[in-house]
């Protein structure tokens, strides 16, 4: 068994996971990060994408809506706007988001903020990514 350490996601709304475990991995605006037991203290901002958690040999997947991850000796804290399991996410609104968005970015009207689309369009490929492998 890997050396475990302790994990908080936390939104908003919620404290989404506050339990021991043995590696995160993370999509930060640099790339991808690996979390495990020790790592050294950082903060940094985290992009639109996928948490992978491992722990007792299992693996588990959520949607992340960008935030910090701040890492120190005692444990590692993920602060997002917004954190789901697949099976939270609905599709149905994912996919009208996406459709919302995908039209905003093609109607190029300048009262259309292009760059909210592209975040909005990022944000719902990332739940739907994340929703299909549940």
């Amino acid at each position: 068994m890997a050396s475990k350490f302790h994990l908080q996601i936390i939104t908003p709304t919620r404290t989404f996971l506050d339990e021991e475990i043995e590696m995160v991995v993370l999509r930060t605006v640099e790339g991808d990060l690996g979390i495990l037991k020790n790592h050294i203290p950082l903060v940094t901002p985290l992009s639109i994408g996928k948490l992978k958690i491992v722990s007792d040999g299992q693996t588990r997947e959520a949607a992340v809506a960008g935030g910090f991850v701040h890492v120190n000796g005692e444990k590692t804290v993920v602060i997002t706007d917004s954190a789901e399991w697949p099976q939270e996410i609905d599709v149905n609104r994912a996919n009208e988001a996406k459709q919302r968005a995908e039209g905003r970015i093609k109607s190029r009207t300048p009262e259309i903020d292009a760059i909210r689309a592209e975040i909005a369009l990022k944000k719902a490929l990332n739940r739907l990514d994340v929703a299909k492998r549940k």
